[in-house]
C-alpha cells in the first residue's frame, strides 16, 4: 500500500496576534504546523501554541535563514510556507490535497492577489513558489528570499488570500524595512547610488506597477500601491547613499 503523503505548514511570525488565529484555522488540515517566531512581544505565541505542532524561537537575521531553520524540523514529505497575513481557501485546500497525492512536479507556485484598502488588487498579484517537496528544498537571499526545490515547478489554479497591509502606515514601514536590507546588501557589494538610481529606478517601478501590471485598473488602491512601491525603491538608494556617507 502506498504511504499517504504528509504536509507540514511553516509559518514565520513576529507580533502577528491580529492575524495568526485565522491563518492557523485555514491550514488546520495539515499534518504538522511549525511556527518559527522572532520573539514576538504581543500575544502571538499565546494564541498560536494550542494550534501548532511545534514552536521554534529564533532571533531574526534574515528571511532565508529563518525559514531554512524551520525546514530542518519539518517531518512532512511536502511543505507549504504561509505568512500570518495569508489564508488558504477551501478550494485551495482541496487542490493542495489532490496535488500532493498525485504530484506531477516537485514544487508548485500559488497566485497571491494583494488585498489593500478593502479590495483585492488582481492587477497586483504574484505567482510564488510555496508548496514543495521537503527533500532538497531551501531558501536563498536575505530580503526577497527565493525558495528552491529539486525538480520541475508547476502552478496551482486556486489563489491564496493575502491580506497584504494593515494600513498605509504599515505598508510604508514595511517598505522602509526592506529598503534598509537591500541597501546593506548593495553596500556590502561595493555598489553606490547614482542619479539614475534616484530618478529612473523609482519612476520605472511606478510605471511597471501602475501601467505594465495594470494597477490603473484598481483605482485609488492601485495608484497608492504604485506610489509606495516607487517610494520604496527611492528609499533603498537614499539609504545606500547614507551608508557610504557614514563610512567616509
Amino acid at each position: 500500500m502506498q504511504k499517504t503523503p504528509t504536509l507540514t505548514v511553516i509559518i514565520p511570525t513576529f507580533n502577528e496576534a491580529g492575524y495568526i488565529e485565522d491563518a492557523l484555522k485555514s491550514v488546520a488540515f495539515a499534518d504538522e504546523i511549525i511556527l518559527i517566531d522572532s520573539f514576538s512581544e504581543d500575544a502571538t505565541l499565546t494564541l498560536a501554541t494550542p494550534h501548532v505542532s511545534k514552536v521554534l524561537s529564533r532571533e531574526f537575521d534574515n528571511f532565508s535563514n529563518q525559514k531554512n531553520e524551520a525546514l530542518k524540523h519539518a517531518k512532512g514529505q511536502w511543505v507549504l510556507f504561509l505568512d500570518a497575513d495569508e489564508r488558504v481557501t477551501q478550494s485551495l485546500e482541496k487542490e493542495i490535497k489532490e496535488t500532493i497525492q498525485n504530484p506531477v512536479h516537485s514544487g508548485y507556485k500559488i497566485n497571491f492577489p494583494h488585498f489593500y484598502m478593502n479590495r483585492f488588487l488582481y492587477s497586483h498579484s504574484d505567482d510564488v513558489l510555496r508548496l514543495v517537496k521537503r527533500e532538497g528544498a531551501h531558501f536563498k537571499g536575505e530580503v526577497h528570499e527565493k525558495l528552491l526545490c529539486n525538480g520541475s515547478v508547476g502552478r496551482l489554479k486556486n489563489k491564496m488570500l493575502h491580506y497584504t497591509y494593515k494600513d498605509l502606515h504599515s505598508y510604508i514601514t514595511k517598505k522602509e524595512s526592506y529598503a534598509w536590507f537591500q541597501a546593506k546588501q548593495q553596500y556590502a557589494k561595493g555598489k553606490r547610488a547614482t542619479w539614475m538610481h534616484f530618478w529612473f529606478k523609482p519612476l520605472f517601478r511606478f510605471f511597471k506597477s501602475y501601467i505594465i501590471k495594470g494597477g490603473y485598473k484598481d483605482g485609488v488602491p492601485g495608484l497608492t500601491v504604485a506610489g509606495v512601491n516607487a517610494y520604496g525603491v527611492f528609499q533603498r538608494y537614499v539609504k545606500l547613499h547614507l551608508l557610504h556617507k557614514s563610512m567616509e
